[in-house]
């Protein structure tokens, strides 16, 4: 099959795509369980997709810096994996690129989606951890370590427990792993960021122990989302802001938050839209990054 490969590691999901055109769309796809052997599976589905593409993009958990995986505990054996050298040898000589999952998937935005034609924009992931891309002059910004964008690890209480001490103040509170982890330990039992956001939404009104406490909880974490977006866009003075990742099922209980809030404090308030793509993004993007790549290389 001709074309160009996508493949996408995350936390909870491998995927592999083929495009055969430049647009969101897959000639041929899989997906499987993330977990042991990630990489040596992933590989193996996408030598059964396509086994000579043009290019190949590689979205992944965490970053890649020094020639290994970093900041990336979420997949057993992905932190310090070395994944340049090893998608090297798996390929040869066919060009690849390789870029985080949120990059990943803001480029797919840029590339066909709701970025396209922006100059100076953000891309806020709100997912099962939490990150922002940024993109100045239609380009998504690495930083000087390959971290740009790595909002989760802010904190929202000066002096809290931060980086240095194993933690990630801000995904914590706000990414639906945080969220769920956090109201699960109030009421008890384990919940769902789904659950959570959808009773939020209904207004339900549920008794028992931690019900208040975990309505309030949700709240303050909408309301610290909305400044941080808002702060955002301060520090970047975007044109666009998109929102995306899986816990835009709920959508309808956080742009309006968002936006009001980058209304009332942004001297400049962008656009605020939310994403075109939501579960295929960082596949997608691994293709835009292939797609890039092969018009480079004819």
């Amino acid at each position: 099959m001709n074309g160009v490969l996508g493949i996408d590691v995350g936390g909870t999901k491998v995927a592999v795509g083929v495009s055969e055109t430049d647009g969101p769309s897959f000639a041929a796809r899989v997906r499987l369980d993330s977990g042991p052997d990630a990489l040596a599976r992933a590989l193996a589905a996408a030598r059964e997709l396509n086994p000579e593409p043009a290019a190949v993009g590689f979205s992944t958990c965490g970053i890649v810096r020094d020639g290994v995986v970093r900041l990336a505990p979420n997949v057993p054996g992905w932190e310090g994996l070395e994944l340049p050298r090893l998608l090297g040898e798996a390929y040869g000589g066919t060009p690849v690129a390789i870029d985080n999952d949120v990059n990943a998937a803001a480029r797919a935005e840029l590339r066909w989606g709701a970025l396209r034609g922006v100059s100076t924009g953000v891309y806020v992931n709100l997912g099962t951890g939490l990150a922002a891309a940024l993109v100045i002059g239609g380009e998504v910004v690495a930083g000087a370590h390959g971290a740009a964008g790595e909002i989760g690890y802010l904190q929202v209480t000066p002096g809290e427990p931060a980086f240095a001490d194993g933690r990630v103040p801000l995904e914590e509170r706000v990414s639906g792993g945080g969220l769920a982890a956090r109201a699960g330990a109030l009421l008890g039992r384990e919940t769902t960021t789904e659950e959570l956001l959808t009773r939020q939404a209904d207004g339900a009104r549920t008794t028992g122990s931690g019900s208040a406490e975990v309505r309030e909880l949700v709240e303050e974490a909408l309301a610290t989302l909305a400044m941080t977006v808002a702060n955002l866009c301060v520090t970047v003075d975007p044109e666009r802001v998109v929102i995306g990742g899986g816990m835009m099922g709920a959508a309808e209980l956080i742009m309006p938050r968002i936006t009001a809030e980058v209304r009332r404090a942004v001297p400049f308030p962008p656009e605020v839209r939310p994403a075109v793509f939501t579960d295929d993004a960082p596949l997608l993007g691994a293709l835009a990054l292939a797609h890039s790549l092969h018009v480079r290389e004819r």
